[in-house]
């Protein structure tokens, strides 16, 4: 595995060099055999059991493609090699520094320091651009850079799916293309967006009355006197936002939140709604429990992610669980104190860090323990190599504690078994906490756990969901009374009519018995490749009453953690009063804003609903609440050209 000469190393990161196994950047699949393999899983061409990357970009697939169909070169004789080798043995010693990659041990997660046993992939080879050309286009990226530092924005903007869109349409025009004023982005260009957003709401709609939706109610507060409560509207093929409401004074109040969630149920359309999801607090819960007593059909739920992330909290505060921890925490603040001493982290975890931002405190805690718990080996070998030995900062007090730490049995033991009872839980987080459907060892963990699934998260929808999705199949599936009896009564809530009731009690045998097309090879084999939604679309239609309620119940998220708003661009709203023409523009304004953000995180997904394998989830992978959340709105200055007689009125 000469990593120097592959240009393949680019889309790929070593994870352990004694067994050669990689992990691709892409879908973080892992697998021995090399960078040889990887070449073909990126080049999605099937060979062996390589499953070919299905996140690959096109370009990236189709240079790999290019590197395979050129042919090897041939070998050359083996005594004219041996020749090479003497004649230029002296050059080779000294350009090496006689030095000779020692592999040593690796750690079972991680190999040992492969930043420093390999060079960096050297460029792949650009081709030859005019120097004309070459010089227009620096001064065309120099001209982007200063558009974004004088006017303050954010360089994750060029992250934006929009980004690319617009220079490849400014250069399908050519030369003259005169950007739009700020009249015209203000004016009539808002209103197109506008326009054009509204098209996708009668999109959704549509998809809303064949799979049902789910209102999400994210609430925010400053902790003083306002409070702001954001609708959005989620289905399986995206998320619209609708509108921020002030509730502040309200937000105890049970009752006007009930006629608040009355409100937007009725204007999405009580026959698409299948469930609400709300703040756990116990004015949601007496006003969502009012809304399923007016209309029948349709569920409130507590938000998923906010009782899993209750839960590893109330595991921390178990003393072994919160010692080591905090233990943890100590490491990674002494490590992150110091450049010096991050830099040389990252050589010996291969650039890997121990830290993860923008997630809840409690699962950042836990993932920062399993961090160092993957790590042990290397970072074991990094307090203990000479290069830390003979430095200044290997003599100081703080270094020597966290050293004493990381040489403490009793230190690896608890934080492997708290990784070990957590690890179920995150994983279960990293699923609800997406836009996507979702739907150990210690007594003490199950009480807590039961304890917060029972109080708060337990619903009739929840079980449903279980008992539907087709791992139900599973021998080691245990289906308990609690699920049956919730399946039935989800079932007396969404099968509104007696002809409906009648049709379902007829279906449910051939689903429990996995008769007819439910039980053919396709159909078998789609239970664990496809996602539940999908695998009742393709093979429940024989049975076409329970395949309907099947699917508007698995289509729905369980979280609206996900979305995480930046909540100063609804504060500019409702901060200060504003004349009915300035609010209707500032409104427009957060409108578009807001639905091209989530516009853009669907389509981010391509629209994928990819089945969940509970032992493939990747907890190290990107989180959804570790995306670029929203950007605030901070420049609004354009309400302040409004006509006089606009800003005047009341």
């Amino acid at each position: 595995m000469v990593r120097g000469r592959d240009a393949c190393w680019e889309h790929c990161v070593l994870v352990d060099a004694t067994r050669q196994k990689v992990r691709c950047n892409y879908c973080h699949r892992e697998f021995s055999g090399g960078v040889y393999r990887m070449k073909f899983h990126l080049a999605q061409i099937k060979n062996k059991d390589i499953i070919p990357c299905g996140e690959v970009p096109d370009d990236v697939r189709d240079h790999i493609q290019s590197i395979l169909s050129i042919p090897k070169k041939r070998k050359t004789p083996k005594k004219q090699k041996v020749d090479r080798a003497a004649n230029g043995q002296q050059n080779s010693s000294s350009a090496s520094g006689g030095l000779h990659p020692n592999h040593g041990s690796s750690g079972q997660h991680g190999s040992t320091c492969p930043s420093l046993l390999f060079p960096r992939p050297s460029p792949s080879a650009q081709p030859v651009v005019d120097d004309a050309l070459k010089q227009k286009q620096d001064n065309a990226d120099k001209k982007i850079a200063l558009f974004f530092l004088h006017n303050s924005i954010a360089f994750s903007a060029a992250k934006s799916m929009y980004y690319q869109e617009m220079f490849d349409a400014v250069a399908e025009c050519g030369v003259g293309y005169k950007a739009p004023s700020y009249e015209k982005l203000r004016s009539t260009l808002l209103e197109k967006v506008k326009g054009d957003i509204h098209d996708w709401y009668k999109k959704y709609r549509d998809e809303w009355k064949e799979t049902g939706c789910t209102v999400l109610c994210d609430s925010w507060s400053d902790g003083r006197t306002k409070s702001i409560l954001v609708i959005s509207v989620a289905c399986h093929k995206g998320t619209l936002y609708l509108k921020s409401v002030d509730i502040s004074g309200h937000e105890d109040d049970a009752n006007y939140l009930f006629e608040l969630l009355v409100s937007i149920v009725l204007e999405v359309g009580v026959e698409n709604v299948i469930q609400v999801i709300t703040d756990n607090a116990a004015s949601y819960v007496y006003a969502g429990r009012l809304l399923m007593a007016k209309y029948s059909s349709l569920f409130w739920s507590p938000c998923a992610s906010y009782c899993i992330d209750k839960m590893l909290e109330d595991i921390s505060k178990l003393e072994w669980v919160g010692t080591v921890l905090e233990e943890a925490n100590t490491i990674t603040r002494y490590i992150y104190d110091h450049s010096w001493t991050v830099n040389m982290m990252r050589k010996f975890t291969g650039g890997r860090d121990l830290v993860r931002p923008r997630i809840t405190r409690f699962v950042s805690n836990y993932l920062s323990l399993r961090a160092i718990v993957i790590q042990e080996d290397n970072l074991k070998h990094m307090f203990s190599h000479s290069e830390w030995l003979s430095s200044i900062h290997s003599r100081r007090p703080d270094a020597q504690v966290i050293k004493s730490l990381l040489f403490q049995d009793r230190f690896w033991k608890f934080a492997h078994e708290a990784v070990s009872v957590s690890e179920p839980l995150v994983k279960i987080l990293r699923i609800v906490d997406g836009d996507m459907p979702a739907m150990g060892k210690y007594m003490p963990i199950w009480d807590i756990i039961d304890q917060r699934w029972n109080i708060q998260l337990h619903s009739p929808l929840h079980a449903a969901a279980a008992f539907l999705n087709p791992i139900f199949y599973n021998p080691n599936f245990k289906i308990d009374l609690r699920m049956r009896n919730g399946f039935q009564e989800a079932m007396i809530k969404m099968a509104t009519s007696d002809k409906d009731k009648v049709e379902i009690t007829k279906e449910h045998p051939m689903f429990i018995n996995a008769q007819g097309a439910l039980g053919t090879d396709f159909a078998i084999m789609g239970r664990t490749m496809n996602s539940p939604g999908d695998w009742w679309a393709a093979y429940g239609y024989e049975i076409p009453t329970l395949q309907r309620v099947a699917i508007r119940i698995l289509s729905q998220p369980c979280s609206s953690h996900w979305c995480r708003w930046n909540w100063s661009t609804f504060e500019s709203i409702h901060s200060k009063k504003r004349n009915k023409m300035e609010l209707e523009k500032l409104n427009d304004l957060v409108f578009v804003h807001c639905n091209l953000w989530l516009e853009s995180i669907s389509q981010s997904r391509n629209g994928k609903c990819k089945p969940i394998i509970h032992d493939e989830i990747d907890v190290n992978s990107e989180w959804p609440t570790e995306l670029e959340s929203s950007t605030p709105l901070l420049d609004n200055s354009w309400l302040d050209n409004l006509p006089l007689e606009c800003r005047d009125s009341t």
